[in-house]
């Protein structure tokens, strides 16, 4: 295996990994308050960010991104990935990190129906079916609640629509990152600020164990972002597309096995479908991929 294959297969895996394994990083906070928990994520995620600009030498990348037509897409995205961070967190707190992971699961097809609205891409007949089962596990799991999972889907279509406005913009995952915290950064700091004149107000959580965990808010939020744009780099757009799987997998998993959170017969036939849904979505996704390159060699070879 070449090195540069190898070192992607690295960094993706560890990227989804970390990503799959948030949920036990918040539940450990868990008696913090979601919006608490996400300014600190905001506001330990800019040095963060800096940091590693610093290190890779970016800070050039970083001024000539300062333009105002990627300013603005980059504050949409701010306040998108900022409305879907505050959810999953929320979700964790309330265990409901089954219906959280539903959502990442169901997300690429989301990615996929955006992608036909914002972006005229043409779905091919085997997207639009795994689209349709994928609806009607939603709609199982809607009769079982007796409402909408509206935490699946606000998560699904939040970062959907994050990762549609990134694809307008077209900046480096660390660069991006770094704005998108500075864009939220006063408003983090204003609203902690305000925090310490309420009775239950800190700067820093409450003990020791709050102080150690609460500064690596930056970290576990930036070192995911920077793994995944190495991994981009060097693996096929299929490779990316199968391994980003890992991280709902694991979360469903830590829900059920680690957290103990209900799931049913009824649940069991809902994300049967999902992945049902996923496995027509990702086995189209490789034939056309290979059918793309088959099609590429061919003109190469007949200019």
């Amino acid at each position: 295996m070449r090195s540069e294959l190898r070192l992607g297969l690295i960094c993706g895996f560890s990227a989804y990994m970390l990503w799959g394994l948030l949920p036990l990083y918040f539940r450990l906070l868990d008696h913090i308050e979601p919006e608490e928990m996400l300014v600190h994520r905001i506001l330990w995620g800019l040095p963060t960010a800096l940091l590693f600009i610093t290190v890779a030498a970016r800070w050039k990348d970083l001024r000539a991104a300062l333009t105002g037509r990627r300013l603005f897409y980059l504050l949409v995205s701010a306040l998108l990935i900022a409305v879907n961070w505050l959810i999953y967190i929320w979700a964790v707190s309330q265990e409901r990190v089954t219906e959280a992971s539903l959502g990442y699961f169901i997300n690429p097809l989301v990615s996929v129906l955006l992608g036909m609205f914002f972006f005229s891409e043409t779905l091919r007949k085997a997207q639009w079916a795994a689209i349709a089962v994928a609806a009607l596990g939603v709609g199982v799991l809607t009769w079982e609640l007796g409402r909408l999972p509206w935490v699946s889907l606000a998560l699904c279509f939040s970062f959907a629509s994050y990762g549609a406005v990134r694809k307008k913009v077209q900046i480096d995952s660390r660069i991006g990152f770094a704005i998108e915290t500075a864009i939220l950064f006063p408003v983090a700091f204003i609203w902690l600020a305000w925090f310490q004149t309420t009775s239950d107000g800190t700067w820093l959580g409450d003990g020791w164990s709050d102080w150690l965990l609460l500064p690596l808010a930056g970290p576990i939020t930036a070192v995911p972002l920077i793994l995944f744009a190495l991994a981009a780099k060097r693996l096929k757009l299929a490779t990316i597309g199968m391994m980003q799987y890992l991280t709902p997998t694991m979360q469903f998993l830590i829900a059920v096995v680690v957290f103990r959170e209900p799931f049913g017969p009824v649940d069991a036939v809902a994300f049967g479908l999902i992945w049902a849904a996923l496995a027509i979505f990702t086995t189209d996704s490789v034939i056309g991929d290979r059918k793309a390159r088959r099609l590429a060699r061919a003109a190469e070879l007949n200019p």
